[in-house]
């Protein structure tokens, strides 16, 4: 059989992008266009996703904005609905949205803020994960990929959002060992501190930033382009063996 570089190919496969009108989610959106797939986008607010709607088209590739909170199921079940009525069948999940209101210590968190966070980061994640799982279980299979964060390896400054993120990386694992059977593979990237939007009030901060790149082997922070490449990997068959995996990609900061 042996190795092709169409093996990364994602030509005639339909994505599902949630948290995708910027930072990360914008650019993994793009990145899977650029390789061949139709991909659908998630966000609570619409006019940013047609924009990156718009880019994608512009590729080439069919694109669909959904307006979706991912932390209500009743909203889950709409956008599943929706992406599945427009293009029949998804083939790719990325799990990108994601939200941390609160910069509280875990001694002073309130449990709002944890509610928040929990419901999108994580139980907002699994019940999509589920309800996109049966759709691909009726497809013949797909790829599901998590983006967690180095924060659910490694306790950060965010100590819900760790949390979150630790869970995301077992959920990650669950999904993995339970669904191969249906030829559903899933894995997960733990991204480093990233210069986006979101994460704007710790990059944004001197003396964080300073603390990040001096924990970091290559002194400096990632670029949300630098994420692409490892969700192309998973979504594709190049990756055809692996499941359950989490890719830390973060300078070597986990080291």
């Amino acid at each position: 059989m042996g190795f092709s570089p169409e093996d990364f190919s994602l030509q005639g496969k339909v994505a599902v992008v949630t948290g995708g009108s910027r930072g990360i989610g914008k650019a993994i959106a793009v990145g899977l266009a650029q390789c061949g797939a139709d991909v659908a986008l998630a966000s609570r607010k619409l006019p940013d996703l047609e924009q990156v709607a718009a880019e994608i088209q512009g590729i080439g590739r069919k694109s669909l904005a959904v307006a979706a909170h991912v932390g209500r199921v009743e909203e889950i079940r709409n956008l599943v609905s929706t992406v599945e009525r427009e293009f029949g069948r998804i083939d790719i999940l990325v799990n990108n949205a994601g939200t941390n209101p609160t910069m509280d210590q875990a001694i002073d968190i309130e449990e709002r803020a944890w509610d928040s966070i929990m419901n999108l980061n994580l139980k907002g994640l699994f019940f999509l994960s589920q309800a996109v799982a049966r759709i691909m279980r009726e497809k013949g299979g797909g790829n599901i990929i998590n983006v967690a964060s180095t924060a659910g390896i490694t306790p950060d400054i965010l100590p819900v959002y760790s949390i979150s993120k630790a869970g995301v990386i077992m959920a990650t694992k669950v999904m993995a060992q339970q669904w191969a059977q249906y030829n559903i593979r899933v894995n997960c990237i733990a991204p480093g501190l990233t210069k986006t939007r979101f994460s704007e009030a710790l990059w944004g901060n001197p003396d964080i930033l300073q603390g990040a790149i001096l924990g970091t082997p290559m002194k400096r922070i990632a670029e949300p382009d630098e994420m692409v490449g490892a969700v192309i990997y998973f979504a594709s068959s190049a990756s055809s063996f692996v499941t359950g995996q989490v890719l830390a990609i973060d300078g070597g900061a986990t080291i």
